[in-house]
């Protein structure tokens, strides 16, 4: 392997379990690009509405239906769909409502972002408090907002 190649095998990656129906497979985490895997069942929570201000994030859809606020427009994307948000502008995603999402996802800056997906796991484990995660905002680059479409978008089959 060279200097500049980061290889993460799939037997060795770190998985998280970061919510109920939510697994987030951590893959490589560097100061040009942070990567990760999200799968998520039925009526997982997904990512609330939030922004970064040094990165672009961006997700590729392996997998199923994401549901993804970008400012405030809601946009479905399905499998092999591809898209970035730019630093600055709010967003969350989950699954479509009913259905399931296997996503690619990345932020290019990284910025040694696998420690905020481990408090993640501390907190749904017990071992850490909303309160952690809110204090870490300015460390991981990771700000909550709010979003009236976010908040009103149909979270199951049946909406």
């Amino acid at each position: 392997m060279t200097e500049t190649e980061n290889l993460t095998r799939a037997a060795a990656a770190e998985t998280i379990t970061d919510g109920p129906g939510s697994v987030i497979t951590l893959l490589t985490d560097t100061a040009e690009l942070t990567c990760n895997t999200a799968s998520f069942e039925v009526g997982a929570a997904g990512a609330p509405v939030h922004f970064h201000t040094k990165a672009t994030e961006f997700f590729h859809v392996t997998d199923g239906l994401l549901d993804v606020l970008v400012g405030d427009e809601i946009h479905t994307l399905g499998k092999g769909d591809f898209l970035s948000v730019p630093a600055g502008v709010k967003h969350a995603f989950a699954p479509a409502a009913g259905r399931t999402a296997e996503v690619f996802v990345g932020f290019t800056p990284g910025m040694a972002r696998f420690d905020y997906y481990r408090l993640l796991g501390r907190v749904r484990a017990g071992e850490a408090g909303v309160r952690d995660i809110i204090d870490s905002g300015p460390v991981y680059d990771n700000h909550y907002a709010e979003s009236e479409a976010w908040a009103g978008r149909p979270r199951n089959a049946e909406a």
